[in-house]
């Protein structure tokens, strides 16, 4: 062994008390003989138990039927979110003007991310209100199991931009092993041909047979799995769903102000886009350490550091890349408008 590894040994075995979930770049998460034993399993296992009493704490933040629909499928929709008028004044404050933008490229796909930050939110009061808004509030913080403030951009999917593989994002995954939250609220219509959102009801349950399927993947991974899903993101076929007793996925095809919020432990995915479209949203994330027995103590929550996060975040990985230290796939293409492609 190199004796590097040895140095490394206590960095790896700390890292099974977090979030990190790649079998590839962990040699104790991936390793079979572990796995063998059950390592994954009951990780999984584990963080979905805290997962459970987190949400139970912070099931007051939702409507019980709410609650009752998350907890059954994974996923809460819901259409006509803002009143109409507000809705139609935030789209256009946002619409109306470039923004400082990045984009990430993935097969013929671009995804562009524009930080809601202390500027865009002095010149669009709709989009404070929004992320002031305990409904929406409400329902990321139940869904990601803590009472936490989320990551929020103004996203669009560029779809068809060049001649290229498809986007691997069109493949059924699950982001990581543990709960965390997503957020979508659309700002555009969404038509079937446009690559809508899909979500696999009920998959954000760590169910015996879906607990035994990753058992199956832990044991082949790293090697014998695709590549993200050797990083810690399980990739799975829809003909695999039926043996896990799940239904199709459900495609959200949508009008303009729906919200939905999910669990993005399930299987979710962008439907094929069949033709150059530009989606629009306002996407939200949310994703802390799945051991942690709290639901708050989160300092980049706090108001003055919550929407100054996403730039310190851009600007600190942008340093490490400069510095051979990690890598940066979301370029500065300079100030964009949403819609723009």
């Amino acid at each position: 062994m190199n004796p590097a590894r040895y140095l490394l040994a206590p960095w790896w075995l700390a890292q099974l008390a977090t979030g990190a979930k790649s079998f590839r770049d962990n040699p104790l998460i991936g390793s079979r003989a572990l796995n063998a034993r059950g390592l994954h399993v009951k990780r999984v296992t584990l963080a979905h138990r805290i997962a459970a009493a987190r949400r139970l704490r912070l099931s007051g933040l939702i409507d019980p039927a709410d609650r009752a629909g998350f907890d059954r499928d994974g996923f809460v929709e819901k259409q006509d979110f803002l009143p109409p008028d507000v809705f139609a004044r935030l789209r256009d404050g946002l619409f109306d003007r470039a923004w400082p933008a990045r984009e990430m490229t993935q097969g013929d796909a671009i995804t562009r991310r524009i930080a809601i930050d202390p500027a865009m939110l002095a010149l669009v009061p709709e989009a404070r209100a929004l992320l002031a808004d305990t409904r929406w509030g409400g329902l990321i913080r139940y869904a990601g199991s803590f009472d936490a403030t989320p990551l929020v951009y103004v996203q669009s999917i560029l779809s068809q931009t060049r001649d290229a593989p498809p986007d691997p994002q069109t493949h059924l995954h699950a982001d990581t092993f543990h709960p965390t939250v997503k957020a979508w609220l659309f700002l555009t219509d969404v038509a079937v041909e446009d690559g809508p959102f899909t979500y696999v009801p009920g998959s954000h349950r760590a169910t015996p047979q879906r607990l035994a399927w990753e058992q199956q993947v832990a044991l082949k991974a790293p090697g014998g799995v695709d590549r993200l899903s050797a990083r810690g993101s399980l990739r799975i076929g829809v003909e695999e769903l039926p043996a896990l007793g799940l239904a199709p996925p459900r495609a959200f095809v949508v009008p303009a102000n729906t919200l939905v919020v999910g669990d993005t432990y399930g299987f979710h995915a962008r439907g094929p886009s069949l033709r150059p479209s530009t989606r629009v949203e306002i996407w939200a994330y949310g994703r802390r350490n799945p051991f942690l027995p709290w639901t708050g103590l989160d300092a980049l929550s706090l108001p003055g550091i919550a929407e100054r996060t996403i730039p310190a975040l851009w600007r600190t990985r942008d340093r490490l890349h400069d510095w051979g230290m990690m890598s940066q796939p979301w370029k500065d293409v300079g100030p964009k408008r949403p819609t723009e492609r």
